[in-house]
């Protein structure tokens, strides 16, 4: 399963534990995957820079560096209008709607308020590890 990771979602699960951390572990063990665009690459990295100046022990480089090695890298088409009230939101959408993955796991509000946009299903960290990574048998 291919799905869109925001920011805030990436930065929570590299540097605290909780269901964004679930997601990275999940990745790491192959049961889902990364799609990004260089433009999502480049904000991962910005915000990532910042942080590690806070956290000087996690080596931020080799996290992006393996991430971007390990996922699904596209070329977007920009959307057609502003669809977030943050327009920096707008390239988590065009993401899913380029690479067809249809979900975007984040936990920024503005975009959380988009889900069905164009069928894209936006989720918290929370809810797409109960819809799609719990197994409902145990």
């Amino acid at each position: 399963m291919k799905v869109v990771l925001d920011t805030n979602v990436l930065i929570s699960g590299i540097f605290f534990a909780g269901s964004p951390s679930k997601i990275l572990d999940e990745w790491n063990k192959g049961t889902i995957e990364f799609v990004l665009s260089p433009e999502i690459l480049r904000e991962y990295t910005r915000v990532a820079g910042i942080l590690s100046t806070i956290y000087p022990k996690i080596d931020i480089n080799h996290i992006i560096n393996h991430i971007s090695s390990n996922s699904e890298m596209i070329s977007t088409s920009p959307l057609s209008e502003q669809i977030c009230d943050d327009p920096d939101d707008d390239m988590f959408l065009a993401c899913a709607l380029s690479s067809k993955c249809m979900i975007v796991i984040s936990g920024d509000k503005h975009l959380l308020k988009q889900t069905g946009y164009q069928k894209v299903v936006v989720l918290t960290p929370k809810l797409f590890i109960e819809k799609y990574l719990i197994d409902p048998i145990k």
